[in-house]
């Protein structure tokens, strides 16, 4: 479904910190999902609308305003620094993914994100993209590829890499993690999909539901730009018909608990592939509260593994900021 909104635009601070950012009245937006990850969409093809932080949170507001997991500016890559460099490396990555968590702190990366990104330019005329063609995009991420495919999007989001890497190999764990509703501090691993990650398992469904999400999960040690937390169940049996599968919630740094987690689905995989050892399989099926998401781990062209993220992209509404 998708329907028209008019919905009044945020307006800059009484204390006159964003008066440099336009009031964005009569500004088209759009609101799209991956997997129950919800953004506020902006096309902004000559990077005309400067979007404060202050206004990314008022319009993520769930109450006051649209409400989102986030915010994502289509621009053209060659209006911003980052978005140069990448062009620098692969001219194709025409457009860039600017994107603001709902609190409107900066992030590099969302994997369920890119997906909805890249259905809004289509669905904007931005972009063609049949199924089975691929699109180059920037991010603060880096540079990501997306094939179209008949269920929605397969997006490559590079190399996984361990955060701790020298703590990851000896101990197969390099932080505790403590969350309310879990009656001791659990052994997590940091992975980075280009944003930080720490994965945490749990043994029970019911365990994983028990866990509360409405503070964020204290981490020792703490990446230097924080993390995202994953706390993960795996299916018993782990493996069934060579695809491994297990169920995931999430709590995004500056969001709050999500229903999905694109990169956090792909850390997740990492990390119980890590733990299961020699024989885990390469496809596995990660459920979280908004749906399900594929991840898939390759050989990348410069010889470090990577991994691909699939999963459907919705545009559930149209407006105007009033």
């Amino acid at each position: 479904m998708d329907e028209t909104l008019a919905v009044p635009a945020p307006q800059p601070p009484a204390d006159g910190s964003a008066t440099s950012a336009s009031t964005l009245s009569g500004l088209a937006f759009s609101k799209g999902h991956g997997t129950g990850n919800d953004f506020v969409l902006i096309a902004d093809p000559e990077d005309s609308h400067l979007i404060s932080p202050e206004q990314v949170a008022q319009l993520c507001d769930r109450h006051l305003g649209i409400g989102g997991d986030g915010l994502i500016r289509a621009v053209p890559s060659r209006f911003l620094p980052e978005g140069r460099d990448l062009l620098a490396a692969d001219p194709a990555a025409e457009w860039f993914m600017d994107y603001r968590n709902g609190d409107g702190s900066l992030s590099e990366m969302c994997g369920n994100g890119v997906r909805v990104f890249v259905h809004f330019l289509i669905a904007q005329g931005l972009v063609q993209l049949g199924a089975g063609e691929s699109l180059t995009i920037g991010t603060r991420g880096g540079i990501k590829k997306i094939v179209r495919t008949d269920g929605g999007y397969a997006v490559d989001m590079g190399p996984w890499e361990f955060i701790f890497p020298e703590e990851a190999t000896s101990k197969a764990m390099d932080a505790l993690v403590s969350a309310e509703g879990l009656e001791v501090a659990r052994p997590g691993l940091s992975v980075s999909m280009g944003n930080p990650h720490t994965v945490v398992a749990l043994a029970e469904l019911s365990e994983l539901a028990a866990t509360q999400l409405f503070k964020a999960p204290v981490v020792d040690p703490k990446p230097v730009n924080g993390t995202n937390v994953e706390f993960v169940v795996p299916a018993e049996p782990l493996v069934h018909d060579g695809v491994g599968t297990i169920t995931m919630r999430v709590h995004e740094r500056g969001v709050g608990e999500t229903q999905s987690c694109g990169t956090g689905a792909c850390a997740a995989a990492v990390a119980i592939r890590h733990w299961a050892g020699a024989g885990a399989p390469d496809a596995w099926q990660v459920n979280v509260p908004g749906g399900v998401v594929g991840v898939t781990f390759f050989p990348g062209d410069s010889g470090r593994e990577h991994v691909e993220l699939s999963g459907p992209a919705v545009i559930v509404a149209s407006g105007t900021l009033s």
